[in-house]
């Protein structure tokens, strides 16, 4: 084996560097250079061989759709696509005790109860303790198998022995390639392993779940190159103080991307909510200003949540702006369109914005429901409790188009709302019986709530 050469590596960017560098001079991050062994040429190309097919005309390829198996968890399927696809490889990744570990328990459970065989390799756990979650979780099956172990290439051993239909492993940052001399969880570790693993699986055409842990930051722990390298990646959101969990896909080259799965976590682990709008919704306050219900898309899936603002007096140089759960920088847009065309004075008020139950909504179709509940705290006069509202507020003071119109009204519907507020755009084809409001402008919309 020759030696390896000893380069400084960007754990964000990937950018490489002869000595440890303070600040990556690509991506502007601090403290983010990590040692990495780089290998030859000759060498890490032939690992990296998974394929030995020719090349291949694009005519003569058979157009056939990747078969999918359900996991039995309907909201794990939803964001993975509709099921698990055959040689796939799935990142999950979240906080410590969040429960990643007992989603995939779950998943394995059903897995081997429809008669398919499980492998799950514990890198963190003995495999008597991986009993104890499983009795906890009432999964008892001949058809999961457990291993503890964090030495790919002995888990390659293990597959190429049992053969199994699915593989998890929990987690990549414990697992250990013997031919890297650096310890588990440093980035030539991780990038290596987790190549390991694409080629085993989409070699033998077996699934693979990885389980990941975060940084601070949220991001998962290792190099970015890992989340570029699977097919699909999972965030786990949710803290101790919330009774439930959202699985968000961030990336998915099966199905569609920023799709949203809710789970409520119980004393028998985690169980499906087929109903998140009314959950979010269930603690809603009655004649409080400030709040309002906003019809959102995440992914395919509709979904109302309550949009709070919270407009007080200020007692610093500079008012205070903290939101919650909306992008920040996009309600600053709203409230500085709130102030030059609908004449709302901020200037001395501190604005406090946050979705109530720790959901996270990142799309345009916020703008509108920000500025209502703004203008309802600032004025100190709350909005009718059966209203409800979507669009997105151009810099003009015009409420522009948004997309998935129906599935909004249906949803708002479903629940019991009486009036929604909407951009002025084609109407749906089949509107649900709820009176439309529509509004041209943030200035129309506005005198809907006064």
């Amino acid at each position: 084996m020759s030696k390896a050469a000893a380069v400084w590596r960007c754990q964000d960017c990937g950018s490489m560097a002869p000595k440890w560098l303070g600040r990556c001079p690509d991506c502007g991050q601090f403290n983010t250079f990590v040692e990495d062994k780089v290998r030859r040429a000759e060498e890490t190309t032939a690992r990296w061989i998974f394929s030995s097919d020719e090349p291949r005309p694009l005519s003569g390829i058979d157009a056939v759709g990747a078969p999918r198996r359900p996991t039995g968890i309907a909201e794990l399927d939803r964001v993975l696509g509709g099921g698990i696809v055959a040689g796939s490889l799935i990142l999950l990744g979240g906080e410590p005790g969040v429960g990643k570990s007992t989603l995939m328990m779950q998943a394995a459970g059903r897995l081997a109860r429809d008669g398919l065989k499980v492998l799950m390799v514990s890198g963190e756990e003995s495999i008597q303790q991986v009993k104890l979650r499983a009795t906890r979780l009432n999964i008892a099956s001949d058809n999961l198998l457990i291993l503890a172990e964090i030495a790919v290439d002995r888990i390659q051993l293990a597959v190429e022995k049992t053969r199994p239909d699915v593989l998890i492993v929990d987690s990549i940052q414990t697992l250990y390639h013997p031919e890297i001399s650096s310890a588990p969880g440093s980035v030539s570790q991780v990038r290596e392993c987790a190549g390991h693993l694409m080629r085993l699986g989409k070699g033998s055409n077996i699934p693979v779940f990885i389980i990941g842990h975060v940084t601070k930051e949220g991001t998962i722990a290792g190099p970015r190159l890992l989340e570029h390298m699977v097919d699909t990646v999972l965030y786990f959101d949710g803290g101790q103080g919330n009774a439930y969990r959202l699985v968000r896909a961030v990336k998915n080259r099966f199905g569609a991307s920023n799709e949203l799965a809710v789970f409520a976590m119980g004393d028998a682990g985690l169980v499906e909510v087929d109903n998140p709008s009314a959950l979010f919704l269930s603690e809603r306050p009655e004649g409080a200003a400030g709040s309002i219900v906003a019809a959102v898309i995440e992914g395919t899936r509709p979904l109302l949540v309550e949009v709070q603002a919270l407009v007080t007096p200020t007692y610093l140089s500079m008012p205070r702006r903290l939101t919650s759960g909306v992008d920040h920088n996009r309600a600053m847009l709203t409230l500085a369109v709130l102030e030059r065309r609908a004449g709302a004075r901020l200037d001395q008020t501190d604005v406090y914005i946050n979705i109530a139950g720790g959901v996270k909504a990142n799309e345009p179709a916020l703008d509108l429901p920000v500025a209502l509940a703004v203008v309802s705290a600032g004025s100190d006069k709350p909005i009718e409790p059966g209203l409800c509202a979507f669009g997105e507020i151009g810099l003009a003071g015009e409420i522009r188009f948004v997309a998935n119109v129906e599935d909004r009204l249906k949803e708002a519907a479903k629940l019991g709302f009486k009036k929604v507020i909407m951009p002025d755009q084609k109407p749906p084809k089949n509107p649900p019986e709820i009176e439309l409001i529509v509004a041209k402008t943030l200035q129309a919309a506005l005198e809907q709530i006064s």
